[in-house]
């Protein structure tokens, strides 16, 4: 099954600046984002990168880097303007990797593009993992998703979903059955097609409030089909604490 990997790589970072190029063991991070890609199955791995600074990184370990605009607040918009320039077929998988997921199993990457093909029906695929820590359940930075019996996303929320009534009359209390606590875990696949098509759809409200770009594509009654992870993803870098922590996994290795 043939699938092209597109990394977005965005230079600039509220909570950690230049993170994507932070050191791990003497790799920039966004070195290790693309060599576990590129041990996939894809046919080919792009680092969609913003500044020109990425761009002389990434060439220095063979990367395949596509220069993208500085406008773009959005990955799949980054994605869109390298599916245009490669001149990608409709029907052609991508499936973005973060940039900052240094820890991302290969096993989830083939993964992602082949629900995907298996459900030619859907917009888009992704994967979630089951959740059953109170620290989890309840925090807000950490996205839920729950589905319908046919694994197609119903909502993905920073809230509490499903709440548990009678467990969750006050918080932090040991939930019994976990089944659907899931949590979602940003790694998609799309046909370009989408990807283009996904540009003219306008924001949606829910989006805006939850902050979750996924919220767009349900809004606009698109299908997004959701499988459990066939392996649990370590943690992505969104701060100085994340990163000193993958540096210790990673170390460990």
């Amino acid at each position: 099954m043939p699938f092209t990997v597109v990394i977005p790589a965005r230079l600039a970072s509220s909570r950690l600046p230049g993170k994507l190029l932070k050191d791990i063991h003497g790799k920039p991070l966004i070195q290790r984002v693309y060599e576990q890609a590129v041990k996939s199955d894809a046919d080919k791995v792009i680092i969609a990168a913003d500044d020109h600074l990425i761009e002389k990184v990434a060439q220095k370990f063979g990367a395949n880097v596509c220069m993208t605009s500085t406008e773009h607040t959005s990955g799949t918009q980054r994605i869109n303007e390298v599916i245009t320039r490669l001149g990608m077929s409709d029907d052609a998988i991508v499936v973005n990797v973060q940039g900052d997921e240094p820890l991302m199993p290969v096993a989830c990457v083939n993964q992602v593009a082949s629900l995907l093909e298996r459900h030619p029906e859907a917009d888009m695929a992704t994967l979630a993992t089951k959740l059953s820590h109170d620290d989890e359940i309840f925090d807000s930075n950490v996205v839920k998703v729950v589905t319908n019996k046919y694994q197609k996303a119903l909502y993905f929320s920073r809230a509490t979903i499903p709440w548990y009534r009678e467990e969750f009359k006050q918080q932090h209390v040991e939930v019994k059955q976990t089944e659907y606590l899931r949590r979602h875990i940003g790694l998609y696949a799309y046909r370009a097609g989408f990807v283009k098509d996904y540009q003219a759809m306008t924001p949606s409200p829910l989006e805006n409030i939850e902050y979750l770009e996924q919220l767009r594509v349900l809004w606009h009654g698109g299908t997004i089909v959701v499988e459990d992870a066939v392996e649990e993803p370590g943690p992505g870098v969104d701060t100085q604490a994340d990163l000193d922590r993958v540096i210790e996994l990673i170390g460990k290795k």
